[in-house]
């Protein structure tokens, strides 16, 4: 009988590449907790996102590389994930967030806070920790639209988070009475977004995802000024008008040096026209993420608390919001894993 190595297997994984990294799954230090029994090989595929949609093709090859080995006879793989920091230190040492990402607009009206929603919870159902910050001090609707409508009580020294569809929530919807109007700008706005980072007990969360007010107002300067994002996504409608506004988003983090994940153009039909969140997208030199088909009942799912990845999976919009989320997902990791590389040969040259 063929003795089986971890060396030999080891080999044989070197040549499983990931498809989105462009690298092999054992210098990615994808592949862990190997356990060889005779001729049973068991391992874990840790992934850079739960949520990657190549997570079939990669358990795939890996089996088929494995198989290749003398002696094995049964194959044991246990997908994980372990999604990378994207090394922007935050400065909240309670709350080791790993990824930020901000979902903002050039004008309201564009759908941004459903679009945030159910990209919170489609990464939710993948299996990471996620987190949804309502940053839309004027406008609170998030609450709304996950279903929830109170904190829990708080301890002597954080806020606890709200938590519905395995995505813990924080909004100003929570802390001010229903129809209150809310008058701020500069120092008061700055302070309720600071305190919705350093006195919220987040806990540790693969995701942060941001649900900016519209426009190119105080928010998302305080934002982007008081904690490093990982990147931004801009919504827009087809529609000229709406792709003029979504142009200034875009500006505006250029402008404050926030990466651009893409845009994600909404609503699309005959209503709104299509095509022109695409087009933005290639005059701007960044991703096209996606466009979402226009359905009344994505509305409808709002208002009842039930965001359209929940109650209505199968549906056209819901599908598009989770192909999108996987794709945020998959240009995230991508970019942790760059930015974690360029710091170490940074380091090595220094040495050097």
């Amino acid at each position: 009988m063929t003795q089986i190595t971890k060396d030999a297997v080891l080999a044989a994984l070197s040549n499983v590449m990931d498809p989105d990294l462009h690298k092999d799954l054992v210098s990615l230090n994808m592949i862990r907790d190997m356990v060889i029994e005779g001729d049973t090989v068991s391992f874990s595929i840790f992934l850079t996102t739960p949520a990657c949609p190549l997570k079939g093709k990669i358990e795939a090859d890996a089996r088929q590389a494995v198989e290749k080995v003398d002696g094995v006879k049964t194959i044991n793989i246990k997908m994980d994930a372990d999604v990378p920091n994207d090394g922007r230190l935050r400065g909240l040492v309670d709350a080791p967030i790993r990824n930020a990402i901000a979902v903002g607009s050039g004008k309201g009206g564009v759908g941004k806070s459903t679009v945030a929603v159910n990209l919170a919870v489609a990464l939710a159902r993948s299996g990471a920790r996620v987190g949804l910050m309502d940053a839309d001090i004027y406008g609170p609707n998030i609450p709304t639209m996950m279903g929830i409508d109170k904190l829990p009580p708080s301890t002597k020294e954080k806020l606890i988070p709200a938590e519905a569809h395995g995505v813990k929530v924080m909004s100003m919807g929570f802390l001010v009475k229903p129809g209150q109007p809310l008058i701020w700008r500069g120092a008061m706005l700055h302070s309720a977004i600071r305190q919705f980072l350093t006195d919220v007990e987040w806990g540790e969360l693969d995701y942060l995802i941001v649900d900016l007010p519209p426009g190119t107002g105080d928010a998302p300067l305080t934002l982007a000024q008081s904690f490093p994002l990982s990147g931004a996504i801009l919504v827009t409608l087809p529609q000229a008008v709406s792709l003029e506004d979504a142009s200034r988003g875009l500006g505006m983090f250029r402008t404050l040096e926030v990466p651009l994940l893409g845009v994600i153009e909404n609503m699309v039909g005959d209503v709104f026209g299509q095509g022109g969140g695409e087009s933005l997208a290639k005059a701007a030199e960044i991703p096209f993420l996606g466009s979402i088909p226009m359905n009344g009942f994505v509305r409808l799912a709002g208002d009842q608390g039930q965001p359209a990845v929940i109650a209505q999976p199968d549906s056209d919009a819901a599908k598009a919001m989770q192909e999108i989320a996987e794709t945020v997902a998959q240009a995230i990791s991508v970019a942790a894993l760059e930015e974690n590389s360029d710091k170490v040969n940074l380091k090595i040259n220094i040495t050097d």
